[in-house]
């Protein structure tokens, strides 16, 4: 398994091997090289943090359409009772009514 060195144990290499261009060269390819991981970093949590928006927002509109769908069932629900309670009011009244004429 290959060891793990830091940068600056890079460019103290460089320099004891090459001298002082290299480590400067070293320090500056390292230091992109960095740059380059944060910013891979960066566009892959933004991707991410893209993806996750999208998948709330789709789970949003499908919790509204389902509320809405239950809103209407409820709606539908009771003005069948609403209209179940009518007809037994009328149908009292009738009985009332011929009960008095009788």
């Amino acid at each position: 398994m290959p060891e793990r060195t830091s940068l600056l144990h890079e460019v103290g290499q460089a320099f004891r091997d090459n001298g002082l261009t290299s480590a400067i060269t070293a320090l500056v390819g390292g230091c992109l090289a960095v740059a380059a991981t944060v910013t891979r970093k960066a566009f892959t949590n933004e991707a991410m943090l893209e993806r996750l928006d999208r998948e709330l927002h789709l789970e949003r509109e499908r919790i509204d359409k389902q509320r809405a769908e239950d809103r209407k069932a409820d709606a539908d629900r009771l003005e069948r009772i609403e209209t179940d309670i009518r007809a037994m009011r009328d149908v009292m009244f009738e009985a009332f009514q011929r009960g008095r004429t009788d």
